[in-house]
């Protein structure tokens, strides 16, 4: 994994300064699409309750099993997000967007290659969301990191940040958007794990990656509550094995894979 995630070092940023710049920022949002629930974001720094009755705030993430995917199946998985939330990637094109990519593994001493679905990792602890100077990059109480399109102002900090390089730039002016995936030129965006359909679903959710690889019962990318020790996600995870993407890095990954 050296190769496609370099080492970068993390330095998280103080969010002092540039915060009245938000204002200024020259994001075009189409008329009529809402964003994501920010509140649940701001709900994470509320002091915690002492009542033990409380369900556990869940943690959403993904196990994606690399041994049941095949190529041609991670290229599903990017047709899908596309098709899902209206993002187009050209081929060899440098700035254009990558919700989720195809990456290739080989190591180095048995030759065996791999194919796996790189997108945001959805950290517990988002080196993005520490280097945003407006708070635009925000993690949600359930985990998911997401980007407010009203405050990002562009400047791309959270891209370099990123060691997973999971997030985009958009350059051009966009049309014909869809309701559910917020988008606006001079902003960053990157997966949001299908956050509109845990929204409406919860715990049912099926994200469109894993929608479109989970079939005849096999469930080669799995969607749950990680801080559910009873969840199917933490069993599977328990039992097989899961490993975090660049664990050196501390920043938790939610996004977990068996089989590397």
């Amino acid at each position: 994994m050296a190769n496609e995630l370099d080492n970068i070092e993390l330095r998280p940023a103080r969010r002092r300064f540039m915060q009245s710049s938000a204002a200024l920022a020259m994001t075009l949002i189409a008329p009529g699409v809402l964003l994501y629930k920010t509140g649940q974001a701001q709900s994470e720094n509320e002091p915690g309750s002492d009542n033990k009755d409380l369900p556990a705030t869940p943690r959403w993430g993904l196990l994606i099993d690399t041994n049941a995917l095949s190529e041609a199946d991670v290229d599903a998985c990017v047709a899908a997000c596309q098709q899902e939330h209206g993002w187009h990637s050209d081929a060899g094109s440098q700035t254009a967007a990558q919700w989720i990519r195809k990456i290739h593994l080989t190591d180095k001493q048995s030759g065996q290659q791999t194919v796996l679905p790189m997108m945001c990792q959805h950290c517990a602890d988002p080196p993005c969301v520490d280097v945003c100077p407006t708070g635009a990059s925000f993690k949600r109480a359930d985990g998911i990191v997401l980007v407010n399109k009203h405050t990002c102002i562009g400047c791309r900090y959270c891209m370099m940040a990123c060691p997973y390089k999971a997030r985009s730039f958009i350059h051009e002016v966009l049309q014909d958007q869809l309701a559910v995936a917020p988008r606006g030129k001079g902003t960053v965006e990157s997966c949001t794990l299908c956050v509109h359909r845990i929204d409406r679903d919860g715990a049912n959710a099926v994200p469109a990656c894993a929608e479109a690889v989970n079939r005849d019962g096999r469930k080669a990318i799995l969607f749950g509550d990680l801080n559910d020790p009873d969840s199917e996600i933490s069993q599977r995870a328990k039992s097989h094995g899961a490993t975090r993407l660049r664990a050196d890095l501390g920043v938790d990954p939610g996004v977990r894979y068996r089989g590397l």
